[in-house]
């Protein structure tokens, strides 16, 4: 606050140069009132992403980590060109993607295996070893015994490729980069090295230089990028550690696993600048610290390795906290009893003791607990020396018999925003062909495919036209979005479409628990709201009640929506629902024209095989609707007189006093005497009626009595489907 209020005073009274003046004397005042942040250890690095310096050295990793590693290896981007479209005067649209290979160091140790993979945040490999993405991944340990990577190989032959022994990398092979703006991403790995707890044998370059195998409790995780002194020197806050030499080795020790020594009577000395010359004993009792650690950072296994904090309890002074960095992987129970016990620790190690003795039981060595003749408490050795007067021993009081492994305080790691970890899961996919709109020109078909998947973790698939040969023509991505699509349990019963079916219902099990359906007023209805194709037949519903889990049950039908009347009767369970909102995709007509009998397939990163659908309600789009409203007439004459009332495509509302706009290039019906399969006559008019004279009425009734008399129109690309008028009698 200072600060501001002084630079601002120093700009009006001195300009820039005054401002800077007066910024700087209030930063020292804010430092006075409220200090600055103290911060102990090496600083956490915030999960560092994947680099590729030269000269940058590999760590090693121990336990569980999170880590960026470095690339090593890389092939340029490869472009794949995909166009769609063209022919018949339209556009053709081209479509680029790009992918890449290349391969990323992370450890110059051996590594047992790898974890999820995280690529600018998001993962890009989930805890079973999935891609969310497109491509390959192979993983090599770094053991003494592994072969090049045939990619690597290929791609530097006829120049010699390393098979990198004694380090653990990864290879892509073509991941696609359009999730990352067609560039490689930042990534972060998560290894695995050895299983814990590991110790400080492990640690060592050389462990024939050490003889310890003091086991690091506690510690989930740690990278080691320097010598092993600077990476126990980044534990000693946490885990206080305690050197001595022994036949040319380095013995480490830490709180526990030594016996509880007593020491001998002190020894005096008769040297006058030593300590306590008459009793052989020193006793000094420090203040209390200005800034005690009152909160550890480390990397919190519960939010994906990313920075957490905790706090000891106790009273806390005003101003900054004193925190202490340890980058090394704990979960937040453990972190919590790091703090703690530092914390006391810290306060009772301002009690130490100079104690002189004349003979030493050989265990006693630095890291030792020892009880002190007429002093009360638990001591332990920090140091000791060799001096003509006897052994010195530097003690300090110590709270802890044993290293405390669970102090049973509750610990609160706080909310992360970690990335999900979805299945990706296998795509499911159906084709229709929906009726025309009205937009366009209505002359190609309009095939709409819905994709999806039972897991919320789909994230879409390319698809294919398939005609049978082998070969697969590109059509298209479905995109991300899933549909909202089923099956149905019940059968759908026929019911009238002319008017709202309130008896009929069906029940629906959705693909995914996630997915849900609404209601509709008559307005949204009316409007086109909730259309949905069950089968072959297109409908409507108002009400969708839910039963519990991914069963719905839909009431309020409209029934035989879009001219799919004829698809009405016929339903039985287990039939495809497929919810008709904005998701499905629409391919590319002009490519169906050249593919007419084709399949569509579709394949996504979770599809072990293609999924495939036929074309359903095929022709829909172009067939004309056939005629409703028969009406046949005697004539006074004996004549038959027949009149329909034509339909139109594209034409759903029907206005009063205005004639429906045909669509076609020509009005024509077919009036057939017979099945489509089997004609006995057949009379083309231009009009929706004809008239049959009395004699051919009654040569027809007596060579071809009670057949149908039926009517179709003839469209631009299809014929209607039959209305049947009557029969010749």
């Amino acid at each position: 606050m200072a600060t501001l209020v002084f630079s601002a005073l120093g700009t009006v009274l001195g300009g820039p140069i005054g401002g800077a003046i007066g910024a700087l004397i209030g930063r020292q005042v804010d430092t006075a009132l409220i200090g600055s942040p103290s911060r102990e250890g090496p600083r956490l690095k915030e999960l560092t992403a994947t680099t590729s310096s030269y000269g940058s050295p590999l760590p090693r990793h121990f336990g569980q980590m999170r880590v960026g590693g470095s690339i090593i290896w890389a092939t340029d981007l490869v472009e794949h060109r995909q166009t769609q479209g063209g022919g018949k005067g339209r556009p053709s649209v081209t479509s680029y993607s790009y992918s890449a290979s290349f391969a990323v160091a992370l450890s110059s140790r051996p590594l047992y295996g790898i974890g999820r993979i995280w690529a600018d945040g998001n993962l890009l490999r989930g805890a079973a070893g999935d891609l969310k993405t497109g491509g390959t991944l192979r993983f090599y340990s770094g053991q003494g015994d592994q072969d090049r990577d045939p990619l690597m190989a290929a791609a530097e032959a006829p120049l010699p490729c390393p098979a990198y022994r004694g380090l653990s990398y990864v290879v892509f092979e073509d991941l696609q980069l359009g999730d990352f703006g067609n560039r490689i991403p930042a990534l972060t790995f998560e290894v695995f090295a050895e299983a814990v707890p590991f110790g400080v044998a492990n640690l060592a370059l050389d462990p024939r230089e050490l003889a310890s195998t003091l086991p690091l409790s506690g510690i989930d995780g740690l990278t080691q990028e320097g010598s092993l002194a600077e990476t126990l020197a980044m534990l000693q806050p946490i885990m206080p550690l305690f050197y001595d030499v022994s036949d040319g080795k380095v013995r480490v020790s830490g709180e526990g696993g030594l016996d509880l020594l007593t020491l001998r009577d002190p020894t005096v000395s008769a040297s006058d600048d030593e300590f306590g010359k008459r009793s052989g004993v020193a006793v000094k009792r420090a203040g209390p610290h200005d800034q005690p650690p009152a909160a550890l950072r480390y990397y919190d296994i519960a939010r994906d390795y990313q920075p957490g904090i905790q706090r000891a309890s106790g009273f806390v002074a005003p101003g900054p906290v004193a925190t202490v960095d340890v980058p090394v992987a704990l979960d937040g129970a453990k972190a919590r009893d790091f703090i703690e016990a530092a914390s006391r620790r810290l306060d009772w190690s301002r009690q130490t003791v100079l104690w002189r003795s004349s003979e030493i039981d050989p265990a006693c060595r630095p890291g030792s607990l020892v009880t002190v003749p007429g002093m009360a408490g638990i001591w332990r050795v920090l140091s000791w020396e060799w001096r003509a007067s006897g052994v010195e021993l530097s003690l300090v009081r110590t709270p802890f018999a044993a290293p405390p492994s669970a102090l049973s305080l509750g610990s609160d790691t706080g909310r992360a925003a970690t990335a999900v970890d979805r299945t990706i899961g296998s795509t499911w996919l159906a084709a229709v062909e929906l009726p025309w709109d009205g937009s366009g020109a209505g002359d190609v078909p309009i095939v709409q495919v819905t994709a999806s998947s039972g897991s919320a973790g789909w994230n879409g698939a390319a698809l294919y036209l398939d005609e049978g040969h082998g070969q697969l023509i590109a059509a298209g991505w479905t995109g991300r979005t899933r549909a909202v699509a089923g099956t149905t349990l019940t059968a759908l019963a026929s019911a009238s479409p002319l008017v709202i079916d309130r008896s009929g219902t069906v029940t629906i099990e959705l693909l995914g628990d996630d997915m849900a359906l609404l209601d509709a007023t008559p307005r949204q209805l009316a409007a086109g709201a909730n259309r949905a194709m069950i089968g072959s037949e297109i409908l409507q519903f108002g009400r969708a009640h839910p039963l519990g889990g991914r069963l719905w049950r839909l009431e309020l039908l409209m029934r035989g929506r879009g001219g799919t009347e004829l698809a009405i009767a016929g339903h039985s369970a287990g039939e495809t629902f497929v919810f008709l909102d904005d998701t499905p995709v629409t391919l590319d007509g002009a490519l169906l024209a050249q593919f007419p009998t084709a399949t569509v397939k579709a394949i996504g990163p979770g599809d072990s095989a293609p999924a495939t659908s036929s074309i359903r309600a095929r022709g829909l789009t172009q067939r004309p609707l056939f005629p409703v409203h028969p009406r046949a007439y005697r004539l006074a004459d004996g004549s038959l007189q027949l009149n329909w009332t034509r339909r139109a495509r594209a034409a759903w509302l029907w206005r009063d006093q205005v004639d429906a706009p045909l669509h076609e290039q020509s009005e024509t019906y077919e009036v057939l005497l017979g099945s489509e399969a089997e004609i006995a006559a057949m009379w083309v008019t231009t009009e929706p009626s004809l008239t049959i004279a009395a004699a051919v009425v009654s040569s027809l009734a007596a060579s071809h009595p009670g057949k149908p008399l039926i009517v179709r129109q003839r469209g631009t690309y299809a014929s209607s489907a039959p209305l049947l008028i009557t029969t010749i009698s």
